[in-house]
């Protein structure tokens, strides 16, 4: 056996997960998330979240399309970046840790924040989409407004997430996120797991 027969039978890369979603709106589908976690390399781990609306009420165009990236190492969030495209605006929120604390800074529409966190942040909202939160969970890191929802767990695989009056609700099932019900004084935007 030659040394390329031998390195194509190494062992191969592990694959990212992916999720991939329908956002739909009065039970029509407006647009797609789609939630990736790359393999591990060492400590690190990075996951992303795309989403991308397109939806016209009547008189009403909404165009949202954003981007999370979140980089941990050994279980501590160490760069996360939100890049929203609207037909509002281009919009941007970033936290990264300093050695000691992390700068924050979300400008997002109608949202305008800045802050200093000295607690390492361990858990957040891109985690939710890989697995049930663990027991006990008390909050996630909202990468989008810079700051934390709250979490309560209710029955059955249910999660609220709850932050200044919005709420969210996460519905599992065998700790697989299968609906995600984003309350909007609209709509609601119903996130549902394509098969």
């Amino acid at each position: 056996m030659g040394p390329r027969a031998a390195a194509a039978q190494g062992p191969k890369a592990a694959a990212a997960e992916v999720r991939r979603y329908s956002i739909e709106v009065a039970g029509v589908r407006v647009g797609t998330m789609t939630a990736t976690r790359q393999a591990p390399v060492g400590p690190d781990v990075t996951y992303a979240l795309v989403s991308d609306v397109r939806v016209n009420f009547l008189f009403y165009r909404l165009k949202i399309y954003y981007r999370v990236t979140n980089h941990f190492r050994s279980g501590q969030l160490l760069l996360s970046t939100v890049e929203a495209h609207t037909n509002q605006g281009d919009f941007s929120s970033r936290a990264e840790w300093k050695g000691d604390h992390y700068d924050i800074v979300a400008d997002q529409y109608k949202h305008h924040y800045r802050a200093t966190e000295t607690q390492p942040i361990r858990y957040a909202v891109t985690n939710m989409f890989f697995g049930e939160p663990p027991a006990g969970q008390a909050r996630a890191f909202a990468e989008y407004f810079g700051d934390y929802f709250a979490l309560s767990r209710g029955q059955n695989g249910a999660w609220q997430a709850l932050r200044a009056g919005r709420e969210d609700e996460y519905q599992y099932t065998n700790g697989q996120l299968v609906t995600l019900t984003k309350k909007n004084p609209l709509k609601n935007f119903i996130i549902r797991l394509l098969p």
